[in-house]
Formats: structure tokens, sequence, C-alpha cells
């Protein structure tokens, strides 16, 4: 069920401290200033959360929200966030960079270094939460596409406004088994925003390399439930040295073909999760399913890529259904 937070029922002089409390529950530890000469902070907050990603609306007065060393000291949040401008304008700066967001535009931010979000007046966005690794492993230089804006009137920018926009209003609608399927639509639409921008752009290859690129990708899709299944065996099937295949895929991934083969072992194990044809099988039996041989190393490996343990995303799953939504 969405979750609704509001300093409405708050005394004014309680509400800075009572918001930034509210923001760090519901995001990642942040200190948060009113705007100018203001001494209190107006806001409400609705949080739904579609498989291992969060969408949350947030409704405000002008404020500074900080992302500190001191705050990031506090805990070891590895996420990525993105805040896509509905009402308002707001600045996003980080690593050296500002990106001024007016409504239809979005920016990505990273949880792991310090951030600044300033908002002069009243304002909403939709913000995006998404585990580190999950992105990490599908862009390349990521600290290179923070703060900065993706225009949402063309391009992959306009899909994703408008899917968001829908799925703000349809969440409530969707069916478990739909969840993952739509979260993943999610996260590929917002990879191809960030895709297109200048400093995401690869190194041209020979059609050869990009062909050669694709048959791995095929092959490893179609035996990811294979345990021994790996580079040597990748080299075995495509009649090529493992030092070739390292040398084809290198360079132009976000990550090294071993670990996109985990990576892509664990979304597996996390669509499995989800699936409610499923929830008689045992979190062991999907792991197994999904080419794991220790059921303790998957779990390790689990949260390190989703931030969450295999249990509470499944016990999250076999809940979500039953909320109005987020509009």
């Amino acid at each position: 069920m969405a979750r609704v937070l509001s300093t409405a029922s708050v005394e004014a002089s309680q509400r800075v401290a009572y918001w930034t409390d509210l923001v760090c529950d519901t995001f990642v530890q942040l200190e948060c200033d009113a705007c100018g000469d203001a001494d209190s902070i107006d806001g409400e907050i609705v949080a739904d959360r579609l498989a291992t990603l969060e969408l949350t609306r947030v409704t405000a007065t002008g404020q500074t929200v900080r992302r500190t060393p001191a705050r990031i000291a506090l805990a070891s949040e590895d996420y990525f966030l993105v805040s896509i401008q509905t009402a308002g304008r707001g600045v996003i700066s980080q690593d050296g960079r500002d990106a001024l967001l007016g409504p239809g535009d979005f920016a990505l931010y990273d949880s792991t270094r310090p951030y600044t979000l300033t908002f002069d007046a009243a304002f909403q966005q939709m913000v995006l939460m998404l585990p580190g690794p999950t992105l990490r492993s599908a862009l390349r230089d990521t600290d290179k596409l923070t703060a900065t804006r993706v225009c949402g009137d063309r391009g992959a920018g306009h899909l994703m406004i408008n899917m968001i926009g829908t799925l703000a209003a349809d969440i409530g609608t969707l069916a478990p088994e739909s969840a993952t399927a739509v979260a993943d639509s999610v996260a590929q639409i917002l990879i191809a925003g960030l895709s297109a921008l200048p400093a995401a752009r690869r190194p041209a290859v020979s059609q050869l390399t990009a062909y050669h690129r694709e048959q791995i990708k095929a092959l490893a899709r179609e035996r990811l439930r294979d345990p021994s299944f790996g580079v040597a065996q990748v080299a075995a099937a495509l009649k090529m040295s493992p030092s070739t295949v390292h040398r084809v895929w290198g360079g132009g991934e976000a990550c090294s073909l071993s670990d996109w083969i985990w990576a892509g072992r664990l979304d597996l194990a996390r669509r499995d999760l989800c699936d409610p044809a499923l929830a008689a099988r045992s979190i062991s039996e999907i792991a197994y399913a999904c080419g794991f041989n220790d059921a303790a190393h998957f779990s390790r490996a689990f949260r390190g890529r989703f931030g969450c343990a295999p249990r509470e995303l499944r016990l999250g799953s076999q809940r979500y259904g039953s909320h109005g939504g987020l509009l």
C-alpha cells in the first residue's frame, strides 16, 4: 500500500525537523533547510514500491536538500535517484555540474557521493530510486551522467515522462505478476534516456565486434540458469578463445562478462521471486534454478544488487497490488 507522509499535523516550529526525518526515511540520509527567510517546510510524500524500484511523489515548499559526506558516513546506502520535475523548478548539483529542471525534465544523481537539491519555491517531483549496481551494470562511467538534464519533450526522455505519469496513475491496478516486467521497462527507458547523453556515448566498434557481442549476449541469456556456464563455455560454443571473448566484450560494456552473467542470474531470480505462480517454491529452490549453487552466497549477492534480502522482496510482492496508487 502506498505510504502517505505529511507535515500537515505538525506544529510549524517542528516541521523542518519532521520533514527531514520523513525524507531520510523515504530516501537516504539527508539534511533539509527551508528556503530563504522561511522557517518552516510544508510538504507531502506519497511513496510506493514496484519490485526493486521505488516511485515517490514529493510536493513541498521551497528548500535546500543536501547529501553531505557526514550523512553518507552514517549508512552505506547505494542508490541512484532520478528526479522528474512535474511542477515548479529545481536544481540538482553533483560532480561539479548543475542541472536546472523545469516541468517534464529529469536528471540522475548518486547517493554514494555528495549532492544538493535546490528549490527556490514550491515544487513537485516524481522520484525514482533504484539500487546502484542495477544501473552500473548497464551504463559505463555513471559519474559522468549525474546532474545532467534530460529533456522530456522528445526521444527516450519523452517516453520516460509519459510512462512515469501512466504508472503513477495506474500503479494500484497492476497485477502482481506484472510488477517486475513494468519495473524493468521503466529501468530500460531510463537507461535509453541516459545513453543519449554525450558523456554516455560508447566508442565506435566494427560491425564484426558488435555482431560477436550480440552473439555472446544471446547465448548467455539462453544459458543463465546453467550454474556451470561462464566465459569458457561461451568461448567453446562460439569457437573463440577465452582471450578473444574478453577482447570482444571489453571496452564497450559497463562490466565484465562474468559480472554481466551474475547480474542476469540475479535478475532472473528477482523475477521468479515476484511471480505468484512460483510462490510455493522456496527461495533456495529459486536460487538453484537460476544458476546459483550456494544459498548464502545468493542471498548476499541479491542484497548487494537490489538493496534488500530475497525474503523481503518476496514478502513485498505478496502484499503488492492491494493499494490505491500514487495519484
